[in-house]
């Protein structure tokens, strides 16, 4: 087999490798938006307290990402991923004793724990796929990659619902008089599930052949660039800005997604049912990454991306200003024209860096702590509009313009702030 066609193949098992992990840990990430508002219900927590969850989380991105950085430019990406999959798998186990012991406190920790190892991966994956082919279609190649995570998205809160919502016969009535270290304990068979998936990828992973892509770390760069250096670049620096933006309104309109489409003037049902309009949200945005890698194959992202979160713009408008159906469709469509927006601005962000990639992706992934800071914002927005209304779909309404400001900062970047400079262009020649 010609030397060409050989490196097209390790590229294609590399890619399908890839995409199981993107799978896996949009899998995990959404078991929070079930697990948000059942631990609120179990423990009567705030809106914002129960949002302490998703600080943990996307904490982890923020405190993580630079030492992730730093153990991938020494292991390599292989290393990185395996690593980051073990780190994650000890964290989805710790959620065991936090359950039996009925402690919220206790998830805080288990969940900064199995974020950090995503984090690894984040930093290993995002980089490694867009550059396992021609860059030309790194953005395409992303979005297909984010379209199989987005998979993992819908499935998760399904899945999770099911679980924990239905994990017991008894009414509502009788659920409640339970203590809260039963009820709790529905979470426990889920995250046992998810641990083992995670080590039976790490040791996969492990003994697949892929290609090192050692070009585009600083194992192959003979200077030690800084990140501050990093950030002189224009598109890089706005670029980690629209990151947490993004990952922050992802987040919380997600997290929200539930308690909102389950209130009597929305959709009016039960959580355990609400949950699968989360399922829908995410269904919506793997549909609209696939349609999407088609489109970036010819379409310009820095025209595509604007349009995207305009349309979002008019769909939390809509359903601010609205009630039923009309209101519980318009945000849950909103996940359609997600779809494109990560790895799309991640591209843009890490266009023509060369060595500089591994630091600027370190950057990207620490801005992810959009997701710890977005929705308990929102969540203080919520409990503040609710004390002053004293109705609290109303009050979850308003604190949509909080998610609004994140999109028109996008349109910003998609239209202005990822615009290629001549000071930020080529770093050391490279293209």
């Amino acid at each position: 087999m010609p030397a060409g066609a050989a490196q097209d193949t390790r590229n294609r098992v590399a890619l399908v490798a890839m995409t199981a992990i993107f799978f896996m840990w949009g899998f995990i990430t959404e078991l929070n938006g079930v697990l948000i508002p059942h631990l609120q219900s179990v423990f009567q927590l705030t809106h914002a307290r129960s949002m302490l969850l998703d600080s943990a989380f996307f904490g982890a991105y923020f405190v993580m990402a630079v030492p992730a950085g730093r153990v991938v430019a020494r292991v390599g990406y292989k290393l990185g991923i395996v690593i980051g999959l073990l780190v994650a798998g000890a964290g989805a186990l710790l959620v065991l004793p936090a359950a039996q012991m009925g402690s919220f406190n206790l998830f805080l920790p288990a969940l900064f724990i199995l974020a950090s190892g995503i984090v690894l991966l984040q930093v290993s994956a995002n980089p490694y796929v867009s550059l396992l082919g021609a860059p030309s279609r790194a953005a395409s190649r992303l979005n297909f990659a984010q379209a199989v995570n987005s998979l993992g998205h819908t499935l998760g809160p399904y899945v999770a619902g099911a679980l924990i919502f239905s994990a017991t016969l008894l009414s509502a009535d009788q659920l409640a008089a339970l203590p809260a270290a039963e009820r709790v304990q529905s979470v426990q068979p889920l995250y046992v599930g998810v641990a083992l998936a995670l080590i039976v990828l790490a040791l996969a992973v492990y003994f697949f052949r892929m290609p090192a892509l050692t070009e585009a770390t600083e194992q192959a760069d003979r200077q030690r660039h800084s990140f501050a250096e990093v950030l002189r670049y224009p598109h890089v620096r706005w670029g980690v800005l629209a990151i947490f933006f993004y990952v922050g309104v992802e987040v919380t309109v997600a997290h929200f997604m539930v308690t909102y489409v389950s209130r009597p003037e929305i959709g009016a049902m039960a959580e355990g049912k609400a949950s699968l309009y989360l399922s829908i949200y995410h269904g919506a945005a793997m549909i609209g990454r696939f349609v999407g890698a088609a489109l970036l194959l010819s379409a310009n992202p820095r025209r595509l991306l604007p349009a995207y979160a305009a349309i979002n713009i008019g769909l939390l408008l809509t359903t601010m200003s609205t009630a039923g159906g009309v209101a519980m469709w318009s945000v849950v469509a909103v996940g359609l024209f997600n779809s494109i927006m990560f790895p799309t601005i991640f591209t843009l962000a890490i266009e023509r860096l060369g060595p500089m990639t591994e630091k600027a992706s370190s950057l990207l992934v620490m801005a992810i702590v959009g997701g710890a800071v977005i929705p308990p914002l929102q969540g203080w927005v919520v409990d503040l509009f609710k004390a002053t209304t004293g109705n609290e779909t109303q009050a979850l309404q308003y604190a949509f313009f909080v998610s609004v400001l994140c999109y028109a900062y996008i349109v910003w970047y998609g239209l202005r702030g990822s615009r290629l400079t001549s000071a930020g262009a080529l770093p050391q020649g490279r293209g």
